[in-house]
């Protein structure tokens, strides 16, 4: 097989599952449909993926258009392999209440930091004033 430069490669991967991580921590899973010179990917019976612990929930997208610059990862899928993961599998209602509570858990917790940074002179940039690249 030559060399194929680019996402010229990923042609081979046409038709195949695939877990695409994004750039905002986002996981989705679905069939690489196509794909372009920018990376740009279309996925079909796509799903997003929200992990929490060792639970996870799928959520039905459909037809996916991913802009290749949010990309981070894609790999394909082992069909063979995919049943045998060490997660349980709950439902979308149980996963995001899951989420959410540890979101907010976070938060709380991003809280005590500053709190405790600020007792100690030192100030911390707030999130939305940085630049996100």
């Amino acid at each position: 097989m030559n060399y194929m430069p680019g996402t010229a490669s990923l042609i081979q991967d046409i038709d195949k599952k695939h877990l695409v991580l994004l750039r905002d921590g986002r996981t989705l899973i679905g069939y690489l449909r196509s794909i372009d010179q920018f990376a740009n990917l279309v996925l079909h019976q796509t799903v997003e993926r929200i992990h929490v612990g060792k639970k996870y929930g799928d959520i039905p997208r459909g037809i996916f258009v991913v802009r290749g610059e949010n990309v981070v990862l894609l790999g394909e899928i082992d069909l063979e392999k995919e049943s045998d993961t060490p997660l349980q599998q709950v439902s979308i209602e149980e996963i995001l209440e899951e989420q959410r509570v540890e979101q907010q858990a976070r938060q709380e917790s991003e809280k005590l930091k500053v709190q405790a940074l600020k007792e100690r002179g030192l100030s911390v940039p707030r999130a939305d004033t940085l630049d996100e690249y």
